[in-house]
């Protein structure tokens, strides 16, 4: 009788420090087989890394200023106590990146409305910072702040934002986020810390994921696209990101003046696209370091949508209100591609996008639309609730804003969302 292949015996540590060691795998042969005995286990090579992107965010609050001309909301809005040039009381996000550490700290009191718009690639290794400045105007609230992607899948809820699962970054305190983000689509993002009054106060901005296909396929040449269609169908030539908001002007008031605010009386006073309402959504751009960006320095993204006729024009709309939405643009047929960041396709893989020229959002959700620049000129895209088209309940404003065509070849090819 032939005694059996007796096994070496291996240690918990060396066995882990062949598996794990210099960030490689192990393949190991069945346990007995002729092959573990006779040679080392194959390694395979590392992975390729992934692209990285890292972010600097500071949260802290600040001055804005609704359109000049509508009625007063005594003794709301204007608010007495703001500078010269504003008149709400705001949370906001800024951009830091490159900033010193005196530098991130002047940013105190200066927050801005809409939050940054952030774009990444899919698959990029991302890291956000959060500097937690404190409030200027209110230096006797020691509010937390977080930074959470909605709707977004993480991996663990440690970076989900949420201070509940997670941690909220104290005043005068960084904590640095982690995402990967492995699905193209529109996004938002916002403060979940008291989330009913920070994203009401202004915590609220937009971050999207181009994906993978953009670099081409076998199927599908390189360009701009929303998702990873595998037909090309979501290709555009440029894109503008709608952030739509309704600003309650009695509780940024209150917030400013050390009262209380009950929610239940919620009755919005301005309806903004990216933080504006209109006639300043078709302003420029803006810069908020600039002092020469005048009185729209802290409400730096513009709502104009410019494109040359016969250009597929991509329009990333979210809501992060607390009422329904209706946008619709007069002459103008707009191909719904995604909704919530998801490409719109069957379970048999055909394609369900939609035709319209009215666009249904509920508060906390995302649409990726399409449309073809028409002939040249000016058309409208605003909300369908006549409430939502004045600012202060009076006058035309809110939720309004233009799409201006020119004739083929008159703009140069875009370089970066909402330019």
């Amino acid at each position: 009788m032939t005694d059996p292949v007796r096994q070496p015996s291996i240690s918990r540590r060396a066995l882990l420090a062949g598996v794990t060691g210099l960030g490689t795998w192990a393949v190991l042969p069945e346990r007995g087989s002729d092959a573990q005995l006779r040679r080392p286990a194959a390694v395979l090579p590392r992975a390729v890394p992934n692209p990285t992107a890292s972010l600097h965010l500071a949260a802290t609050d600040g001055w804005v200023s609704m359109p000049q001309g509508a009625p007063p909301i005594s003794p709301f809005w204007p608010d007495p106590l703001a500078p010269a040039g504003a008149d709400l009381y705001v949370f906001g996000f800024r951009d830091v990146t490159g900033l010193s550490a005196t530098e991130v700290t002047a940013q105190r009191g200066k927050a801005q409305i809409s939050a940054p718009l952030l774009g990444f690639d899919q698959e990029t290794d991302i890291r956000i910072t959060l500097t937690n400045l404190g409030l200027s105007v209110r230096p006797d609230l020691t509010d937390g702040h977080t930074v959470h992607w909605h709707g977004f899948r993480n991996a663990i809820p440690l970076f989900d934002g949420v201070p509940e699962l997670s941690i909220s970054v104290p005043i005068g305190r960084d904590f640095t986020y982690f995402y990967r983000p492995h699905d193209a689509g529109t996004y938002m993002y916002h403060c979940h810390f008291e989330d009913v009054e920070h994203v009401q106060m202004g915590m609220t901005g937009i971050v999207y994921v181009r994906p993978a296909q953009n670099a081409g396929t076998a199927d599908v040449p390189p360009g701009k696209y929303v998702y990873n269609d595998g037909d090309g169908t979501t290709r555009y030539d440029r894109e503008f990101a709608l952030m739509l908001t309704e600003v309650w002007a009695e509780a940024h008031y209150r917030d400013a003046h050390i009262q209380t605010t009950d929610w239940t009386d919620y009755k919005p006073s301005f309806f903004a696209f990216n933080g504006r309402c209109h006639p300043d959504t078709l302003a420029p751009n803006g810069d908020p370091m600039s002092a020469a960006a005048g009185r729209l320095r802290y409400q730096p993204i513009s709502s104009l949508i410019t494109a040359n006729a016969g250009e597929r024009v991509l329009l990333r709309l979210a809501n992060l209100g607390y009422q329904n939405h209706t946008v619709t643009a007069d002459g103008v047929d707009l191909l719904v591609v995604g909704k919530d960041a998801a490409l719109l396709r069957g379970r048999d893989g055909s394609a369900e996008y939609q035709v319209t020229n009215t666009v249904q959002i509920g508060p906390g959700e995302s649409r990726d639309v399409i449309f073809t620049a028409p002939d040249p000129g000016t058309y409208l895209l605003y909300d369908r609730d006549l409430m939502s088209l004045a600012n202060a309940g009076g006058g035309r404003g809110g939720q309004l804003t233009e799409i201006r065509v020119s004739p083929p070849g008159t703009l140069p090819a875009q370089t970066r969302a909402n330019a």
